[in-house]
């Protein structure tokens, strides 16, 4: 079922890909001539850049291809990264367009040249204004419906694209008038805008192979759908992994009472990991218990104690109490901030508060990441 879908997303980014391949080859094509005959640096400059856009949707498709190789004993968990490395590639490409037109712009600030325009170039221009705004916009909406970045980028790309030739009709419109030349201004700074796309797509795909932290939103849906497992009291330390687009799988810990079998323990983690794929496609690997205890005078210990750490400035959660009955031992995870700068002594200010109060038991903390809302 898996390969099917998969196979299905890759041929709708190959489908979507090729659209914008033959459309920016006619553009460039187009472009160029008008560029070269009417003197004009600013359409010619525009015809690179839907070149650079026929480089971009190649390098996509390959990035779907080699993303949905099957995985391996060399690459267990697949090749749906190489999609983020695409994104990177299409963002060093914006960057060189956006660096080319920059120079280019420049040059002609120094050295101006007298552009002469007709109507039918002006004509095709306004038409390849549409055509980029309507591709733009097509692809970047299938990228995200499908999940893939790399589409997302090149329609992003195309916009401004678009935004490019806009440029260029305004400053045509305004020589004409006005007989005042702007084309080579407007090129430098519609370059800046195309170097800070740029940069954004870098950061952002960077940021998914770094590890970036699951949107909050997300994460509070999954621990809900896991909170309505009977048997479940809380879910905490939701851990993703993103191994490439809709392939996301981690860990979560629970709280279940302390009287609780291992047989039932092993039905509340099939029901888990079950509804968390059929409501969100995401494979839960591990689910870590929590032994929460059901009398009445723990009960009541373990929300006074809640109550004495919250106070605490940078802790954002507490979770996993349990006390063990024979020892006296108190053990419990503390989230605290990344924000708290030392994590460890905000910690250990609390052990030793809590040490204080409850002379009687012994406390265990562990220090919890802050790893998701």
């Amino acid at each position: 079922m898996a390969e099917r879908v998969v196979s299905e997303r890759e041929k709708q980014i190959v489908k979507v890909s090729v659209i914008g391949i033959v459309t920016n080859v006619c553009l460039a094509g187009f472009k160029a001539i008008i560029g070269l005959l009417s003197n004009s640096i600013a359409i010619v400059l525009d015809a690179v850049n839907n070149l650079s856009d026929v480089i971009s949707s190649v390098i996509t498709i390959v990035g779907a291809k080699l993303s949905s190789k099957s995985p391996n004993k060399e690459h267990p968990y697949g090749y749906g990264r190489v999609e983020y490395l695409t994104t990177v590639v299409i963002a060093v490409i914006v960057l060189w367009a956006g660096a080319a037109s920059l120079k280019a712009s420049i040059v002609e600030i120094v050295t101006p040249e007298t552009p002469s325009y007709s109507a039918v170039s002006l004509v095709i221009v306004g038409v390849a204004v549409v055509v980029k705004i309507v591709l733009g916009l097509f692809v970047k909406a299938r990228g995200r419906a499908l999940h893939a970045d790399s589409l997302v980028a090149s329609g992003q790309d195309a916009l401004m694209d678009s935004i490019i030739s806009a440029s260029t009709l305004s400053a045509a419109f305004i020589y004409i008038i006005f007989g005042l030349s702007l084309e080579a201004w407007l090129g430098a700074i519609i370059s800046l805008f195309i170097l800070k796309a740029g940069f954004e797509i870098i950061k952002d795909a960077t940021g998914k192979l770094l590890g970036r932290r699951v949107e909050g939103a997300f994460i509070k849906e999954i621990k809900q759908t896991i909170c309505e497992i009977d048997g479940v009291h809380g879910a905490y330390d939701l851990i993703l992994h993103d191994y490439g687009p809709d392939q996301l799988s981690g860990s979560v810990d629970i709280e279940v009472d302390d009287t609780v079998s291992a047989k039932q323990i092993a039905c509340i983690t099939h029901a888990i990991q079950d509804a968390v794929y059929e409501k969100h496609q995401v494979i839960i690997h591990t689910v870590g218990i929590y032994s929460v205890n059901t009398d009445e005078e723990t009960l009541k210990l373990k929300t006074d104690i809640y109550k004495l750490i919250s106070k605490h400035e940078h802790v954002l959660q507490c979770h996993g109490f349990y006390k063990n009955p024979e020892t006296n031992v108190i053990t419990l995870d503390v989230v605290i901030s990344f924000e708290a700068g030392d994590r460890q002594a905000e910690l250990q200010k609390i052990k030793e508060e809590l040490s204080g109060v409850y002379s009687e038991y012994q406390f265990v903390l562990t220090l919890d990441s802050d790893m998701s809302d």
